[in-house]
């Protein structure tokens, strides 16, 4: 009975609407196409080398490399030898290449091509590198290239598809059988042929020989037993390779059945990955396993996969999706409704069933851009030009069939008919548009408060209602616009905090709230032309997402003021379309680029940064706007442009890997060295010498992370100097180096901030011969030798010169000495025939004033012969002898006339020092020809002054003046030597032109002399 209830319930959920066959799987795969760059569809075999690059060798589309963002090819064209790959593997620095002509040997960019056979697997055994082909088993050589191994008929005519060793044995996987040999060599022994089917792969792992039959299943085979033993696991069939992942698990990659995974302890299948996964065919070619955990599906026909651990599920037209785009999320109870575009609704229960909501005709092709619910569980749904789809819900009870009773003693009477009642629900669509008041039919968001609606448009304000779904009206319709304070009415979100206050904000950056039917707009928060996508509030605190200008936040309680969320790391875009926090209080945060879950302090800093985009399993990538809700048991759900995306935050994280970095190509003068072998110089003492022209070189340097390619950073340095900031140049060009000893350094981090070990290259730039110490010194030696010969030589000459010049000099001051006594000595009788002539005139005349004269004359004249026989006497002394002079001058006048000796000097006549008798012939002119021969009564004045280099002496008469006494001197034929000696006198001692004589003149008519020279100040002391 109760097997027939449960199918007549299962009839009824599926006659009361479509529900989706397909459950959505966490499936955990990536696809890469053509769409994405892959040359060729068909991928036959793919590798990762020491850097971490993904390396792909085609059917038909030649050979690429991955660095988990972009493509890299190399064909025919580049020097490939054929565009059909078979077989990839790294041997020290060189790959190697199984083409169907041969094989291929690239080495950095170099392509080394040797003709043979199809090459199906390359064997690097016990340093030997062996070639299973389509005709047996060959060897290559560095020296002789490929060398064909003869080993046994069969075998040598043999499709040789894989060959492993077991640490004693080789086992040979061919087309005719398993074959077990001590050694590949010509005169190996065949130990068994162990088995004749078609052999197409094989593994040793845990002491056993797993081997692939093509259509026989698994042969396992225990090498450390005494018995190999003989067992089959049937099930596995058409291997095209055989992997080992995780713990004890094997992968059996088909070529009809995708991958098949088996326990390699208990030989149980664990999972399979088909079609029915996410797979797009079924013919797998290879899987491997990369350094961050990542497992990679080498498929015929469909590109290639990233299989890897996430906490995500993805809901796309793949699984059950009739659109990709998904606009509007909603958690209700145990379901979770999201609008397609213009297909209308779905309803996604707790088994993870895609439920499709037949679409209301009125409304059918619209976007629904917001859902939401009310306390009663009906749904309220904003349109694109519909206005609001209400969905009223309705339980309705039936009664059902459950089973019939039929008694076979009684059988002229009815059976008994057993019935049980089963409640369904149902609901009733309802259209609130313009027709019944709504302001407007665009509705950018809804929000229902104790059954109050609240609805924002996008240019029409907010209106605020209640619903009457019997009568089908509007009730208590409020309208907030522009003239209720909504200065801006493009709104872009509408939210309700913890108290019931609805805020909204907008298109142009304003943001405002409602409270008790009064509207207080705060205008552009933020002071930037910048719209705002997003509101949040949480803890009492509101957040807000811009579009370009990140996410701000502002407490609540108080002024409303917003601050940017920072710290030591950025979300991964300014554009933020979406946020909501979990249950461990982290926020999350989508984007065009993917969701990041941001860790924030007490104090709302930024901790630590997660991202998720199609690598780390959210496949949606651009995120829509407001398009996420979290349920009751707190997953998380995100819309977006390319599907519904489930988070489940307890599920297991996958762990980061430390970077690893590496040099890529190291350049001198822009060409690559070529000579070395990169990975030993690194971090080692070897030391790459180049010429003194040689002082150009670029580091080309990598982290490859398959996960966040773009997200990997990089710094560097070179010696000892500071680190460069981080950036994503990972290429380095240095120009003019000095010569001498270097060494450069990078470093990388992920996104996660995790820094690599730091890799070092060194080099040594030789000196030109003339930087060298032998040659500076030898030159120096020289240049020493010549400079003090030729210094020794200059200083003797120099000596001589020195010594007759010195003596010629001292032969000048001998005659200059001479000289001026000469002028004393041509003076001084002058001054002695002036004052006899005097002293004749009184003989006469006045004897009495003769005497007085004669005293006095006397007193001078034994002044004068005293002052005579020195060089310099004082300022004090000259100026004493002068005034002698001047009293006999007026003693032999005959007119009188009077005079004024001055100084003005911060020195004390007696330590100035003069050469004797300059002054007096300047005085015996001034009164002879100027005083005493004018019509005025006379008047002399001597005025000395000082200043820091220099005496100066001025004479001043009032006499006839100096030129007219010159004219009446020439009538009379008297010549005066005075003037003439003293002249050069002073040219001797101040140079020439330093007398100075001119006339005084008032007007037209001449009042006097002055006569004004200078002479070195000389003190005693």
């Amino acid at each position: 009975m109760n097997t027939t209830r449960n199918i007549i319930l299962q009839f009824f959920f599926l006659i009361s609407g479509f529900i989706s066959p397909l459950l959505a799987q966490n499936n955990q795969l990536r696809a890469y196409t053509l769409e994405d760059g892959l040359p060729q569809s068909q991928v036959y075999d793919i590798i990762q080398d020491e850097t971490g690059y993904l390396w792909l060798g085609t059917q038909g589309g030649g050979l690429c490399r991955f660095n988990g963002e972009e493509f890299k090819i190399w064909n025919e064209n580049d020097g490939l030898q054929s565009n059909y790959i078979h077989s990839l593997a790294f041997v020290s620095d060189s790959l190697f290449i199984g083409t169907k002509s041969g094989l291929s040997i690239k080495t950095k960019n170099k392509f080394t091509n040797i003709n043979g056979p199809r090459i199906n697997k390359i064997c690097q055994i016990k340093n030997k590198i062996y070639l299973a082909t389509n005709i047996g088993v060959y060897e290559y050589r560095k020296n002789r290239g490929l060398i064909k191994i003869n080993l046994n008929p069969k075998i040598n005519t043999s499709v040789i598809n894989d060959i492993t060793f077991d640490n004693k044995l080789f086992w040979i996987v061919t087309n005719k059988g398993l074959w077990k040999l001590n050694n590949i060599q010509k005169d190996a022994s065949i130990i068994e042929r162990h088995s004749p089917f078609d052999f197409t792969a094989a593994i040793f792992y845990n002491n056993k020989i797993f081997a692939a039959s093509f259509d026989h299943g698994i042969l396992v085979l225990n090498t450390n037993a005494k018995t190999y033993g003989n067992r089959w696991i049937k099930k596995v069939t058409r291997v095209t390779n055989i992997s080992k992942h995780n713990n004890n698990e094997l992968w059996f990659a088909t070529d009809n059945d995708g991958i098949t995974i088996i326990d390699s302890e208990l030989y149980e299948q664990k999972k399979k990955i088909d079609r029915n996964n996410g797979l797009g065919v079924s013919h797998i070619r290879k899987t491997i396993m990369d350094r961050q955990s990542n497992i990679w599906i080498a498929t015929s026909g469909g590109g290639f996969y990233k299989y890897f651990q996430n906490n995500f599920t993805h809901y796309d037209q793949n699984n059950g999706l009739k659109g990709n785009h998904v606009y509007a999320v909603h958690s209700i109870k145990n379901d979770i409704w999201a609008s397609n575009p213009e297909i209308g609704l779905i309803k996604i229960d707790s088994l993870g069933i895609i439920h499709h909501i037949p679409q209301d005709e009125r409304i059918s092709e619209v976007k629904i851009k917001t859902i939401t619910s009310d306390t009663f569980g009906n749904i309220w749904a904003g349109t694109d030009g519909k206005g609001i789809l209400f969905k009223q819900i309705k339980q309705v009870t039936d009664s059902i069939i459950t089973d019939t009773i039929t008694d076979s003693n009684r059988l002229n009477e009815d059976p008994v008919v057993m019935t049980d009642t089963i409640t369904k629900t149902t609901y009733k669509n309802h259209i609130i548009d313009t027709d019944k008041g709504l302001p407007s039919d665009w509705i950018r968001t809804i929000q229902v408060v104790n059954n109050t609606i609240w609805v924002a448009s996008y240019s029409s304000g907010i209106s605020r209602f209640k619903y009457n779904p019997k009568k089908q009206t509007l009730i208590s319709l409020k309208k907030f616009t522009r003239k209720d304070g909504i200065e801006d009415l493009q709104i872009r979100d509408m939210k309700q905090d913890y108290d019931g206050t609805i805020w909204y904000a907008t298109q142009n950056g304003h943001l405002g709230y409602i409270k008790d039917n009064k509207v207080t707009h705060l205008g552009n928060v933020l002071n930037q032309k910048t719209a705002i996508s997003t509101l949040l509030f949480h803890k009492n605190t509101i957040y807000i997402g811009t579009a370009g200008r990140g996410i701000w936040w502002s407490p609540l309680n108080g002024d409303i003021k917003f601050k940017k969320l920072k710290g030591r790391k950025r979300p991964y875009s300014d554009n933020i379309y979406q946020m909501i926090f979990d249950s461990n209080n982290n926020l999350w945060a989508g984007s065009e680029r993917g969701v990041d879950k941001i860790e924030l302090n007490q104090s709302n800093v930024i901790v630590d940064i997660f991202h998720f985009g199609r690598n780390d399993g959210f496949l949606g990538m651009e995120t829509s706007l407001n398009a996420i809700d979290k349920d009751k048991e707190g997953n998380l759900w995100f819309g977006a442009i390319y599907g519904l995306t489930k988070y489940q935050p307890t599920g297991i994280t996958k762990t980061t890997v430390k970077p690893e970095l590496y040099f890529e190509d190291v350049e001198v003068a822009y060409s690559s060295v070529d000579s070395i072998q990169l990975s030993t110089w690194v971090n080692n003492k070897k030391v790459l010498k180049l010429t003194p022209k040689q002082t150009e070189l670029s580091f080309s340097y990598k982290t490859v992370d398959l996960d966040h390619p773009n997200d990997v950073q990089y710094r560097w340095r070179l010696n000892s100097s500071a680190w460069s900031p981080w950036s994503p140049d990972n290429k380095q060009n240095l120009a003019g180096l000095a010569y001498g000893a270097h060494y450069f350094s990078a470093q990388s981090r992920n996104y996660r901030w995790e820094e690599s070990d730091i890799i070092t290259f060194r080099f040594f730039i030789d000196s030109p011969v003339y930087e060298k110490l032998w040659f500076q010194l030898t030159v120096i030696g020289l240049i020493i030798l010549i400079t003090g010969g030729y210094g020794f030589s200059y200083i003797r000459r120099v000596k001589q010169k020195n010594k007759v010049e010195q003596e010629r000099l001292q032969m000048q001051n001998h005659l200059l000495s001479l000289e001026q006594k000469a002028l004393r000595l041509q003076m001084n009788p002058h001054f002695i025939f002036n004052a006899l002539n005097g002293i004749k005139a009184m003989g006469t005349s006045n004897p009495i004033r003769m005497n007085t004269t004669i005293n006095t004359f006397a007193t001078l004249l034994r002044e004068t012969l005293y002052n005579s026989r020195k060089d310099y006497i004082t300022l004090g002394q000259e100026m004493q002898t002068l005034k002698h002079y001047i009293e006999i001058e007026q003693l032999m006048a005959s007119k009188p006339f009077i005079y004024d000796i001055s100084i003005e000097s911060d020195y004390d006549p007696e330590e100035i020092l003069i050469p004797p008798m300059l002054i007096q012939p300047f005085v015996e002119n001034a009164v002879r020809h100027g005083i005493l021969k004018g019509t005025r009564d006379g008047e002399l004045k001597i005025q000395f002054h000082t200043t820091e280099e220099f005496l100066h002496c001025t004479i001043l008469d009032n006499g006839q003046g100096i030129f007219q006494s010159q004219k009446n001197k020439a009538k009379t034929d008297h010549q005066s030597m005075a003037l003439t000696v003293t002249r050069e006198r002073l040219e001797s001692i101040s140079g020439k032109d330093s007398l100075i004589i001119k006339e005084i003149q008032n007007g037209n008519s001449v009042t006097g002399t002055q006569i004004s020279f200078k002479i070195p100040l000389l003190t005693d002391y």
